[in-house]
Formats: C-alpha cells, sequence, structure tokens
C-alpha cells in the first residue's frame, strides 16, 4: 500500500508505534500522509533505543518498494527479524526464514539503504493537524471510485468532489466539450467533531473541494483491500482529508485543493 502512495517516505519507530510518513509541503501543492501501526500487533520482541529517553524515536528516509519486495519474500516466513544495521552504509536489515517442503529452513537477508534524517528536521514530520471539516461523509467502494475516476483523467486533469450532510457524494469533472458527474447516494455522515459546523446549514448544500485527479488517482490505487473504515473530510475550498483504517493499519491521507 505505502510504495504505490510514496516513492520514498521516512519511517518513524517508538516503543509504541511505527509511522510511516510522507510530508510533501501542502501550501505548495503536495500530498501528506500518516500511516500508523502499533508494534504490538505486528512484533513479538521489539527492542528500540532511540536519541534520548525524551526523544525516544528513529526517524529513517527509504525507498518504499525496497521495504515492499523485502515483505513479500516473508508472506509463508517462519520467522521475521528487522534491524538497524551499518554495513558500510546505514542500512534496514530484513533477515527472513523460509521453511521448504523436506522442513529444512534458510535464511534470506535484505539490506535495504536508509538514510537516519538528524533530530533538528523532526519537527517537519509530525502528525499533520485535521482542520474542522465543513462536511464529513463515508466513503463508497474504493474500488469503484477508482474505475470512475481513470475515466473522468482523460477528460480533465482538474476532478470537483462534493458532499453534504446527507450522504450525498459527487465526483465531477469539467471541460470545455462535456461535464461529467457520478453521484454517490446513501453513503452516511460521521459526526463532525466541531460543534457549530453542521448548525444553520441546510443538509442538501453541497461543500466542494477542486483536487488534481491524478493524486486522487494515486490514493485510490494504494488500497488494494477495502478499507474496515473509510471516511472523507472537506474543508471547503482547501483540502480533502482521509481517513481509512484497515484491520491494525490506519492510514490518513491530505490532497490540498487547487488554487
Amino acid at each position: 500500500m505505502i510504495a504505490k502512495l510514496a516513492r520514498t517516505c521516512t519511517l518513524r519507530i517508538s516503543p509504541q508505534k511505527l509511522n510511516f510518513i510522507l510530508s510533501d509541503k501542502v501550501a505548495s501543492g503536495g500530498v501528506s500522509m500518516w500511516c500508523e501501526l502499533e508494534q504490538e500487533n505486528f512484533f513479538k520482541e521489539f527492542q528500540m533505543e532511540g536519541v534520548s529517553a525524551e526523544n525516544n524515536e528513529i526517524y529513517l528516509e527509504l525507498t518504499s518498494e525496497n521495504l515492499s519486495r523485502a515483505l513479500k519474500t516473508a508472506q509463508n516466513a517462519r520467522t521475521l527479524k528487522i534491524k538497524l544495521t551499518n554495513k558500510h552504509f546505514p542500512c534496514l536489515t530484513v533477515s527472513i526464514e523460509l521453511v521448504s517442503v523436506s522442513n529444512s529452513s534458510r535464511i534470506v537477508t535484505h539490506d535495504i539503504p536508509i538514510k537516519v534524517i538528524p533530530r533538528k528536521l523532526w519537527k517537519d514530520l509530525q502528525e499533520p493537524t485535521v482542520p474542522d471539516s465543513d462536511v464529513s461523509i463515508y466513503l463508497p467502494v474504493l474500488k469503484t471510485m477508482k474505475s470512475v475516476v481513470e475515466r473522468m483523467k482523460n477528460i480533465s486533469n482538474h476532478l470537483i468532489i462534493e458532499a453534504n450532510l446527507n450522504g450525498d457524494l459527487n465526483l465531477k469533472i469539467e471541460s470545455e466539450l462535456v461535464c461529467v458527474t457520478t453521484h454517490f447516494k446513501d453513503l452516511g455522515n460521521p459526526p463532525l467533531d466541531s460543534e457549530n459546523a453542521s448548525q444553520d446549514r441546510n443538509p442538501e448544500q453541497m461543500v466542494e473541494v477542486h483536487v488534481d485527479v491524478r493524486k486522487f488517482l494515486q490514493f485510490l490505487a494504494g488500497q488494494q483491500v477495502n478499507p474496515t473504515k473509510a471516511v472523507c473530510n472537506i474543508v471547503r475550498n482547501k483540502i480533502v482529508h482521509f481517513d481509512l483504517l484497515h484491520e491494525d493499519v490506519s492510514l490518513q491521507y491530505f490532497i490540498p485543493a487547487l488554487s
């Protein structure tokens, strides 16, 4: 999933959690991602030692595809070990014990080059703040959305995402020659965080945001399995925030509005 969303990303390691982070500057049109895993759901043993007791964290930059390729070989593994090493250059070493049909085992090792991120840059890699949304709505099946948006991208690079408090979501694309809209009905709306957000609002009134269709499609292409929860939060003409839950993995993805 991460490899499809970001070519390179930051891996944050802390005593309780692992985070995969993409932090392009939203102000300059970049997307942001914050993916979170509770380490206890994935590892029987977990030991880490950060910079200090107060800053007990490690931040690494790596190529997502390299880690994805290494972990694919571990699908039928007996054991999997991941550790930080230094083999002429800093590495994330993935050791995988594979068992053959005859019950003999062999160890496969992947050394993934990494860059250790200095502490002075950590401030740019914190969890993004989520602004109060004008509309929150549950998403339809992501595979359905992907097939719709794939056809729309041939018409224009600009996609309009609009939703209301009545469970309606529209994907709209316009050009000089044509306007195409796909409607999704009765999706439901989670309760808004902001107490005053929905007061004096017509539930039928649409809130929209214009985004780069390719960035939205990249997000949809990264979702191989339909999540157990998928919410879209729209801040009018500013940003769209997707909040997904895949069993033990949570993913937040931010796409800024086109200016």
